[in-house]
């Protein structure tokens, strides 16, 4: 059996909400409009009593010997007049003077007349000759004397006629607000039905469960920028990688374009991709494969020193030995010693001065980088550099990317490494025309103007991890590492 959709049991829902409220709401009718007649007919059978006792016709009537013969036709006319259903004028001790059935005169009038025998007017519900009415009683005064009573009231029996002849403009008004009320619950729903794909509540809790399981357990950041630029949806991992508050779904989203992107120590390559409800960014986090990325062209660099070296050594031993074919001995030994000397002075130089291996490989690389460029890469003589305490990794992302920019900027370039009491310093200078300032370590700036620049910003992003700072002035680059 299929269970019933979520628009479809919001359908039933509502439609009973409806008719139970439109039904209460015209039971409420119904009891305020009976409760605002009697009320009106209690104003109106007081106004009337009052009014004929009032009336100086009562009194002088009152003086005749057959009061009936003129109070009779004058309470008539008011009780037709006035819609009400009787108007009696008695004796003191309630001998009808007057009724709208006539043999009723003379007989004693049914109800309480005390209170306004008292001088009181007042109103009551009482069963009388034509059933029950709401009446009012109230004395006929000469002077200081009770002279006749007069009692004026209407049926209950009436009253309830009146409210019938409201019933059916209650019952149109009824129906016309539970129709109101049913179109918007299956406008409602249909739309309910559109947006949930005719899925029960089952369905939607299984797939939120998914949805939230998925989301929360990923490794990598995802993200929903709506169309208006806000954050629509974040998950556990991109709170974490781009450092979003708790309450960020809803404002602006981050500025990010596709590329790789540094948000404080990390490193980070985002992606985006359209979708129906806005763009659906991914982030994921880089940072150790850049680092391991910096080891492998240090480690490369290192390779292809190695290769530059072997063939230039196969270059020189295919001179040398064309100089001893060539019967020329002494100059083929004096070449190979200069060679041989001036390689091993490097070697020398470089393990002499740094001992990390790490480091001295990438320094011995990018010699040989620097020199099939024709660019002279030298060691400052005051170097000396022992046990750092720096990870290798981050030494190898700072020297190979101020190395590569130097190459690249110059002709000469002079690497110094040293520590002291203000802690590692590491100067890298070229004969180029040097760096605008600190905006050269941030991503994008680059000396080819594309807008593509990683490196620098790198060298930024770890000295900063290590909690050093980077000095520039004009073509001179001055690390301080703690």
């Amino acid at each position: 059996m299929r269970r019933w959709s979520l628009a479809g049991q919001m359908l039933l829902l509502q439609s009973l909400v409806v008719a139970l409220t439109v039904a209460g709401g015209a039971v409420l009718a119904v009891v305020q409009a009976h409760d605002l007649l009697n009320d009106e007919a209690d104003r109106t059978a007081r106004a009337v009593a009052v009014s004929v006792a009032a009336s100086p016709e009562v009194l002088a009537a009152l003086g005749d010997a057959e009061p009936s013969g003129r109070l009779q036709p004058y309470a008539e006319r008011v009780r037709v007049r006035t819609g009400v259903d009787f108007v009696t004028i008695m004796e003191p001790d309630g001998t009808r003077y007057t009724h709208p059935n006539p043999a009723q005169i003379g007989r004693r009038f049914l109800g309480n007349t005390e209170r306004a025998l008292a001088g009181e007017t007042f109103t009551e519900t009482y069963t009388g000759t034509l059933g029950p009415s709401t009446r009012a009683v109230t004395p006929v005064v000469s002077g200081t004397e009770v002279k006749a009573l007069v009692s004026a009231g209407i049926t209950v029996e009436h009253i309830t006629a009146r409210l019938y002849k409201q019933l059916p403009w209650g019952l149109l008004v009824a129906l016309v607000a539970l129709a109101t009320g049913g179109a918007g619950t299956l406008l409602v729903t249909a739309r309910l039905r559109r947006q949930t794909h005719g899925l029960g509540p089952v369905e939607l809790a299984r797939i939120h469960d998914h949805h939230d399981a998925v989301l929360h357990t990923v490794r990598e950041g995802l993200l929903l920028v709506g169309r208006d630029g806000r954050l629509a949806l974040c998950n556990d991992a991109a709170r974490a990688l781009l450092g979003l508050p708790p309450d960020a779904e809803g404002r602006p989203a981050p500025d990010l374009g596709k590329g790789i992107h540094l948000v404080g120590d990390r490193v980070l390559a985002v992606d985006s991709a359209p979708s129906r409800l806005g763009t659906v960014v991914t982030v994921r986090d880089h940072t150790e494969l850049q680092a391991l990325t910096g080891q492998l062209d240090a480690e490369r660099g290192f390779a292809e020193s190695l290769r530059s070296a072997a063939h230039e050594a196969a270059n020189r031993l295919h001179t040398v030995i064309t100089l001893v074919e060539l019967g020329r001995t002494e100059q083929a030994v004096a070449f190979g010693t200069a060679e041989l000397r001036a390689a091993q002075e490097l070697t020398d130089r470089v393990v002499g001065s740094v001992r990390e291996p790490v480091l001295a490989a990438l320094l011995l690389g990018k010699s040989a980088q620097a020199a099939e460029r024709g660019v002279e890469l030298v060691i400052s003589e005051d170097s000396e550099l022992g046990d750092l305490g720096v990870p290798p990794r981050d030494l190898v992302t700072i020297v190979g990317n101020l190395l590569d920019n130097a190459i690249e900027a110059g002709t000469r370039v002079e690497v110094g490494l040293r520590a002291g009491q203000e802690g590692i310093v590491l100067t890298v200078e070229d004969d180029g025309p040097g760096l605008p300032g600190p905006e050269a370590f941030t991503k994008g700036w680059t000396t080819k103007g594309d807008g593509h620049g990683l490196g620098l910003a790198l060298v930024g992003q770890a000295v900063r991890r290590l909690g050093g700072r980077v000095e520039t002035r004009g073509s001179l680059v001055r690390v301080l590492l703690p």
